[in-house]
């Protein structure tokens, strides 16, 4: 995988990316050559194809981003992504049309861009096809050895079962060095040689330190020879941060926290962050106001209730803000059990509510909140006090989400559905601490890019 500003992108992803980008550059020039085959000068104003065909690539690539079409979380078969696909390339021609009619000067014409169009569909699909039969391979994938056979090294095959989750590398073999041995038999690797020479045998790209207690079996030399003769030696949280862009907690050590890269708090970083959430809020707010108003005048209009609905949130470094919401519940819907989490199919949800919730209008209005400097566009989910007080005493490390303003959306959200248990919680918080630790602007405009599949196809949505 590639690391860009301490975010994990994998290669592959990157790779299809640029491929996709080129078919779509270049699906413009053969729309307009077969439109006007044969004629000796193409019509007035389709030159200069340079610059319709660069705004169709960027266009087209942003918009399978906010498909989720470059998730690594995505598990959804071929038919799944073809109707991503075909929602991605309905949009993209809805919104070229309205460029051409804003833009006379853009104009493609009809039948150029409709081939263009016919092109780079059937171009893309084939290559998905292609390119996911090949990534598969072995031989294109990282070869990972795994120092360890116990309950460490084990814990790879229970936490990347799928074979999306493997998708990238092969593990070819478990070493052990003593004591109990949980992987199966026929992956275990006893340590005849040096380290260096079973890596060789193997042909390891990267070693795995999984090893269930180091105080006792560190081969910290044979390591170091690994290491010096290019071979990259990580150790097992860190793969599985890399690999499930989460900070697995049950398997981590307090100094891991300490001495990791990241947790970067820079005056530039806060200030720029700044910036882009009022840039962004600002748009977002000229772009969904006809659509808050409309939502204002339905819940009016259902129950003659309050429009807002104010609760007390845990903000930036445990401060209380109170987060503004549309309010999709009865009036009366914490008066007898209080806080409580949201349920599926929960009776206390309106009707309007019930539509706001699935397609998140309801988070809508803590733009305010944004503009106010209480949240920021991105960042982990702000939580009552309640529920922070009872999952701080029973989740190690849950304070520390904390340490950044939430958001309205972020990397949690995307990456799991919607959290109302202790143990949601729990997951979620793995999410949290990944973003707390790499947080980047690239990975803010990561996140908000795949915020776009979690409402379209309802992802977690409760």
């Amino acid at each position: 995988m590639l690391r860009v500003f301490r975010h994990y992108i994998p290669k592959y992803f990157v790779f299809l990316g640029l491929v996709e980008a080129a078919l779509f550059f270049v699906s413009i020039y053969l729309g307009v050559a077969l439109r006007f085959w044969g004629e000796e000068e193409l019509p007035p104003g389709i030159e200069p194809i340079f610059f319709k065909a660069t705004l169709f690539m960027l266009l087209m690539v942003s918009i399978n981003t906010a498909m989720g079409l470059y998730q690594r979380q995505l598990r959804e078969g071929f038919s799944g992504m073809l109707l991503r696909l075909g929602a991605g390339f309905l949009l993209g021609f809805a919104l070229m049309s309205l460029i051409f009619y804003a833009f006379p000067s853009m104009f493609l014409g009809r039948g150029a861009f409709g081939i263009a169009l016919f092109f780079a569909f059937i171009c893309v699909v084939a290559a998905r096809a292609i390119f996911f039969k090949l990534v598969d391979q072995d031989a294109l994938q990282r070869r990972v050895l795994v120092l360890g056979a116990g309950a460490r090294a084990k814990s790879i095959n229970e936490r990347l079962r799928r074979k999306l989750d493997r998708r990238g590398f092969v593990v070819v073999g478990y070493v052990s060095m003593g004591g109990e041995e949980l992987v199966e038999r026929s992956n275990i690797i006893h340590a005849d040689t040096t380290l260096l020479e079973i890596s060789k045998r193997y042909d390891a790209h990267e070693i795995v330190e999984a090893l269930d207690d180091r105080r006792k079996a560190f081969p910290v030399h044979e390591i170091l020879d690994c290491r010096m003769s290019g071979i990259e030696v990580i150790d097992l949280l860190t793969f599985f941060e890399r690999q499930r862009g989460k900070v697995m907690l049950d398997i981590m050590h307090p100094s891991w926290m300490v001495f990791s890269d990241g947790f970067r708090f820079g005056a530039f970083r806060v200030y720029s962050k700044r910036v882009i959430d009022i840039v962004a809020a600002l748009l977002l707010l000229a772009v969904t106001w006809p659509i808050m108003l409309l939502t204002a005048l339905a819940i009016l209009f259902e129950d003659s209730g309050p429009i807002f609905y104010r609760q007390v949130r845990v903000g930036q470094n445990w401060k209380l803000f109170q987060v503004i919401k549309f309010r999709s519940m009865r009036v009366d819907a914490e008066a007898q059990d209080g806080a409580q989490w949201a349920l599926e199919n929960d009776n206390r949800i309106t009707r309007v509510g019930d539509f706001i919730r699935k397609v998140r209008i309801d988070e809508l209005p803590q733009i305010f909140n944004v503009l106010k400097g209480e949240m920021s566009f991105v960042g982990p989910r702000p939580e009552r006090p309640e529920f922070v007080e009872q999952l701080s005493a029973s989740i190690p490390y849950y304070a520390e989400r904390h340490r950044v303003k939430p958001g309205i959306t972020g990397w949690a959200q995307i990456c799991y559905p919607y959290g109302a248990s202790e143990q949601d919680s729990y997951e979620k918080l793995q999410y949290d601490l990944y973003y707390v630790k790499n947080y980047s602007l690239l990975l803010d405009l990561m996140i908000v890019f795949q915020t776009s599949p979690v409402i379209f196809w309802r992802q977690g949505s409760r």
